[in-house]
């Protein structure tokens, strides 16, 4: 498995508009899940987790036209650019 965990700066009171879009989005091809934290210390601070089945699922669906659109959306309600970590996930439990 493969993925990123992303940290955005929002207003928090675009928190609900966040959440709209999110649970707009359909899921990628190739993608497990996806979480969104709050940070208890930051309401303004969220984590974002994608979880795909490979790398190579993961790099299709970030360089395709669809995702960018996404991200546009996404990015018009942040404060900065998001801080992007990608990985490999060497270990899960559920």
């Amino acid at each position: 498995m493969y993925g990123t965990v992303a940290r955005v700066k929002i207003d928090p009171a675009n928190l609900e508009q966040v959440r709209s879009l999110a649970t707009s989005m359909d899921k990628a091809p190739g993608q497990i899940a996806r979480y969104v934290y709050q940070m208890d210390a930051d309401p303004g601070d969220l984590y974002l987790v994608a979880v795909f089945e490979s790398r190579e699922a993961y790099w299709a669906n970030a360089d395709s036209p669809e995702q960018h659109q996404r991200y546009m959306q996404l990015r018009a309600l942040l404060l900065a650019d998001p801080e992007w970590h990608d990985g490999e996930i060497v270990d899960s439990h559920t």
